[in-house]
This record gives structure tokens, sequence and C-alpha cells, in this order.
């Protein structure tokens, strides 16, 4: 079965194109709203060639592809629809407040996520190869690498997070409704060059503008919140004035009344409020992450797999965002090693099964996770036996505990178990497979011992 007609049966058991309110897709599932959930013939899908398992979360059918295929699923999906989506008024809204505003939350991150995984791979390896037992192969020098080379390597590291407000800002207007573009425009605005920069006030290298006395006026390098919010009131405020500007004006007033009132709401009152809550909200995790004989890294190691469970996880991806540009640094990454702990103890489920249709499912499914993709496992092998599942989360909280007092710190995000080992491209490196390899162990050596047994097996329905 090539892409397209994978695509044409996934449109056929949703329900037809009729069914279909949106249609997303994240680093590994195609995620879809429906018109009539009872539509979805789950179990058909479920039974397609490729498709690695489904689930119904926050308002949104999930089929789990994997990462390359969902972008190529995705991509056919629409040529096949083309267009003949429902309008966004004819489908019931989906799930409970919360549920919807953590799917908007991932819908207008998830885009972003790449890049910032790219710009993170450039610094690892900027790490590796400015360091001095590297550059002694080359016959080089830390002093003696070359200006240009250095910054050519700085635009590699700096841009994605230098010009992330217009980032946030172009996805935010995208999913509320707004013209992508001014939300270009608006973010770029917010780290003009004519503004005091972040970073530089920041260090004391330069004051922020003052105006009226007291409200303090700087550019927004970096920053997440204040984007954030300002896309959502920007996209707002342009909706609402092409339903008063008469069709003869609206090209001229309605950008122009968008962009003077989204910058100015942005660098007057929105900008310095959202920043502090920001910058709050960053000491508030810190101090979770530093509490004593590594509490922080055991507990976030432990829970935190649910998050994906529950379709929240999306919302970490803030908090490390923000790290990432506070700081330079990602410590929630290290303290993660719940894939890895997947891989284990599917693994030990894979080996211990009598059933060869469990073991099929097991195996792909812990090399999946050691390569960062848990869904398969998780989905189809670990939660349903529910056991191996908690004796994952074991594995993870104990390898979240080492990195903790190891005080790992990832240079970029997104990346985990064996492809996270780019991020650690440095005097790190030999600790980060410490923790993953301990992690896989604890996983296996439980579900091997104390949380498989072949009695279990008939939970999984195939």
């Amino acid at each position: 079965m090539n892409d397209q007609e994978l695509a044409k049966k996934i449109i056929e058991l949703i329900g037809g194109s009729e069914n279909i309110h949106s249609v997303e897709h994240c680093a590994t599932r195609l995620r879809i709203i429906t018109v009539e959930k009872e539509k979805i013939n789950a179990d058909e899908i479920a039974k397609l060639d490729k498709v690695k398992g489904s689930f119904f979360n926050s308002g949104q059918f999930q089929i789990i592809l994997g990462t390359g295929l969902v972008n190529k699923i995705y991509a056919e999906v629409m040529k096949l629809l083309d267009g003949n989506i429902q309008n966004k008024t004819s489908v019931k809204k989906e799930g409970n407040r919360f549920q919807r505003a953590v799917r908007i939350f991932g819908d207008i991150f998830v885009p972003i996520i790449p890049v910032l995984v790219a710009t993170g791979l450039f610094m690892g390896l900027r790490s590796l190869l400015t360091q001095e037992a590297v550059l002694g192969l080359v016959g080089l020098t830390p002093e003696s690498v070359p200006k240009e080379l250095l910054l050519f390597t700085q635009v590699l590291t700096d841009t994605a997070f230098a010009f992330l407000p217009a980032l946030i800002c172009w996805s935010t207007f995208r999913v509320f409704g707004g013209s992508p573009v001014l939300g270009i425009v608006i973010g770029l605005m917010l780290v003009n060059p004519g503004l005091p920069n972040a970073y530089e006030v920041g260090q004391n290298l330069a004051e922020p503008l003052v105006f009226f006395g007291f409200i303090k006026v700087l550019g927004y390098q970096g920053s997440v919140l204040p984007a954030f919010i300002i896309g959502i009131v920007g996209s707002k405020i342009e909706k609402f004035l092409r339903t008063k500007i008469p069709n003869s004006l609206d090209l001229i007033l309605t950008p122009f009344l968008t962009l003077l009132s989204s910058i100015t709401l942005a660098l007057f009152i929105i900008g310095p409020i959202f920043h502090q809550i920001e910058i709050l909200v960053l000491h508030g995790v810190e101090f979770l992450l530093e509490l004593p004989f590594g509490l922080g890294g055991l507990l976030y190691g432990s829970f935190s797999q649910l998050l994906g469970i529950f379709g929240i996880h999306h919302i970490i991806s803030f908090l490390e965002i923000n790290m990432l540009t506070q700081t330079g640094w990602n410590t929630l990454n290290p303290i993660s090693p719940g894939n890895v702990a997947q891989a284990g103890a599917a693994l030990a489920v894979a080996i211990k099964a009598s059933s060869r249709q469990l073991k099929q499912i097991a195996y792909p499914s812990s090399f999946s996770a050691a390569l960062g993709i848990t869904e398969p496992a998780v989905f189809g092998v670990t939660l349903p036996l529910v056991r191996p599942f908690i004796m994952s989360m074991i594995g993870g909280g104990v390898g979240g505990f080492l990195a903790s007092i190891l005080h790992l710190k990832a240079t970029g995000m997104a990346l985990t178990a064996i492809p996270g080992i780019l991020l650690y491209l440095n005097n790190q490196l030999p600790l980060y497979i410490l923790v993953n390899v301990v992690a896989f162990s604890v996983a296996f050596i439980l579900t091997y011992t104390i949380g498989y047994q072949n009695s279990m097996e008939k939970k999984i329905h195939k």
C-alpha cells in the first residue's frame, strides 16, 4: 500500500471527507478532529499497513504513523481533501475547556518544534567541534578557530531563538484565524533592533526604555509567553476589525490598525506583565527540579510519561523553550528517560511473551521507543498490559533521579533516548548514556521478573 492509498483508506475509515473537520499532525501522529466521532472505524484503521496504533484524546482521533511517514500521509490526505473540510461551525466542541486549550497549545507549538530541534543539534555540534581535544585532531586550538567560522556557527545556533517571537506569533495567528503574515510582522516588531536587546538588558549591558516614568520597554528576544498572548489578542483584533471596516477600506485599515494596536499593547501592557509571569514560571520549575537528593528528577522522570497519554505534553515544550532562551540549557530533557524505559519494558514483554502476535508488536515497538517514539510501545504494549507501564515509570524515575544527581543539561529539546545523544556532545555524553542504560535496565528487569506474565496477553485485543 503506497502513501496515497493509505491516505485514501484513512479518510474512508474516518467516515469520509464530510466527517473531517480539521487535520493536523505532530512528529509521529496524524491528528484529526471529526464531525461525528461515532463514524470512525478505529479497529479497521489499526489494521492498516504502516499504522502503528490509534487512540482518541483531547477531542482528536490520533493515528500513530511514526516520524517521516506522518508528514507524507498528511500531505496526501490534504491533497485528497482538496479543501473539502467541514466548516468549523459545523463541528461540536470535543472535550472540556482544558482539553481544548491543550489541543490549541499543541497546534501552535508543534510546527515550531522541528526548527528548535535543528537549532539544538547545531548547538550540540558546535559544542563538540570547539572542544580542545577535537580541535587538536586537526591541529587547531580554541584560540585559533577563525572568527568567520564562529560567526557562521552563531548564525546557525542563535537565529531561531533570537526571532522566536516571530515564529510564535505566526503560528498563533494561523491557529486563531488571523493573517499569519501580520503575526510574523508583530513578532519581528517585538525583537526590532531599535529596542534594547533583552539579553543585554539581562546582563546589565543596556538599559530598558522608560515610558511615562514607570513602564519599561525592551525587546523580547527569546521570549515565549508575551508573543503567545499578543498572537491571540492580535488575531482577535484583526478578525473584529474585518467585521466592522467596509470592504473598500479593509486592505488599508485592517492591517494598519491591527499592527498599531497589537504592538502598542505588546510593548506597554502585555509584554511587561507576561514577561514577569514567564520568569516566575521558569523559576518555579527550576525550584522543583532543584529539590534536594534528586527528588525533582525522580518525580518528573516517573510521571512525565503520563503527560503524553493525557495529551498535555506540549505544555512542556513551552517550559523547555523558556529554559533554552533564558539560560541556554534544557534541564527537563535529561530527567525524561521514560522513552528508553518504555523500550526496556516493551523488549521484556517481547522476549517473555508466548503469543507470536504480541511479539510482532512488542519487538518493533521497543526499537521505536529506543529511537524516541514511544506511542507504539505505550498504546500497543505497556499501557494495555498496565504493569509493564508501571515498571517503565519506575525505570524512568530512577533514570530521572540519576540525571538530577549528575546535573545533566541538554543543548536543545525534543530528542530523547538514542537520538538524544546529539544534545550531549560534550563531557556529559558518558553520563547521559549511563542514565539511559540504567533507566532501560531497571524497566527491563522489573518487567521481565514481576511486571509481566503470559496470562496478561488476553488484555491486548488485536
